[in-house]
């Protein structure tokens, strides 16, 4: 294999970060592990270096980066002044690989993401979304228009800097800060054996698996390129075929109550794969492209992903093992005594 070839990893001890060093690894490449602590995965080799660095300090990520870098890789750009620090580095820096968000898409009346509470609210986008569709606009207001934002000030760089950019559908595996899995995974630990699902369980919101990801990165890194791509899995489960593949995993049955409207304003049949309309990515790009091929599926990922929350949340709150996700959902998002209550009433009936 050939080591002389040198990847910068920015956030690579992240859920993504840290599966993206390994593929680069399996690759060949010699690769400098980047984050704010300069931690270390206990599976990566000794020869993985590692460097702590807060990229928001002036001048910190020029002075750290030397002259030997044929691949940035970067997951934690998030606004103008990230993409303006990889391009003041063009000369120094062969190509890089930057990870986005497919939350920048809109459904071409300027309605996305975050006008829209979570993808799917109001909108309606096209199935799978292309990377030509319609984007926010660029701004520093929110999450979505900084990414759109950082993708357009480093793709300006042009033949200078090769970019490529990943829209990354909605990210799973272990790791994750905010796992969408937790929603049934904890109810079955729990002892629950009843849930309640609203849109009929139909929703779809494309997962990205992190070795999917991973993949890309590492495809985008051997074929530099100036390129805007989406990122995620080769299918679009429901998220009632969601619960039922967790169900399998833990070996349980449970009864689900499927609402066909929305969830009500107790937020019961709301889970974080509940959405109003399906939002799935076009993934001929980079099959194209890159050649890429999935890594894995959402179902032959799953039993790992599972094991990692069971392991998380034991002897823990699910409030402090995902603080994010609870800042995020709230309570409502086991509330137990709310759903037994709707459960009983359609009993009744």
């Amino acid at each position: 294999m050939n080591t002389n070839r040198h990847a910068w990893v920015l956030g690579a001890t992240g859920q993504i970060g840290r599966t993206a060093v390994t593929a680069l690894l399996a690759d060949g490449w010699r690769v400098t592990a980047v984050s704010l602590r300069g931690g270390r995965d206990a599976t990566w080799p000794d020869d993985v270096r590692t460097v702590a660095l807060d990229r928001d300090a002036d001048g910190a990520l020029a002075a750290a980066l030397g002259d030997d870098c044929d691949v940035l890789v970067d997951m934690v750009g998030f606004h103008g002044v990230h993409a303006r620090q990889l391009t003041a580095l063009t000369g120094r820096i062969g190509a890089a690989v930057v990870v986005s968000s497919g939350a920048v898409y809109t459904d071409g009346e300027g309605r996305g993401f975050d006008t829209a509470g979570r993808p799917g609210g109001d909108p309606r986008y096209p199935v799978p979304i292309p990377e030509v569709w319609t984007t926010v606009e660029p701004g520093d207001s929110t999450y979505a228009t900084r990414k759109v934002l950082l993708e357009r000030e480093l793709l300006s760089a042009g033949e200078e800097l090769p970019v490529t950019v990943l829209r990354a559908g909605a990210v799973h595996g272990p790791g994750c800060r905010t796992p969408r899995e937790l929603y049934f995974v904890k109810r079955i630990l729990d002892g629950r054996r009843r849930r309640v699902l609203a849109y009929g369980g139909k929703s779809v919101f494309h997962p990205a698996h992190t070795s999917n990801v991973a993949e890309l990165i590492r495809l985008a890194a051997l074929r530099p390129g100036s390129r805007i791509l989406n990122a995620a899995d080769p299918g679009t489960p429901t998220v009632a075929e969601i619960g039922e593949l967790i169900d399998a995993v833990l070996g349980v049955e449970t009864e689900t109550l499927l609402l066909p409207g929305p969830p009500g304003e107790d937020h019961v049949g709301d889970t974080p794969w509940t959405i109003r309309h399906p939002v799935v990515y076009d993934m001929t790009a980079a099959e194209r492209e890159l050649g890429y091929r999935p890594v894995t599926t959402y179902a032959d990922a799953l039993p790992e992903s599972v094991e990692w929350l069971s392991s998380r949340l034991s002897g823990r709150e699910w409030t402090d093992a995902f603080p994010k996700l609870f800042q995020q959902y709230g309570p409502a998002l086991f509330d137990y005594a709310t759903e037994d209550a709707l459960l009983e009433r359609h009993r009744a009936r």
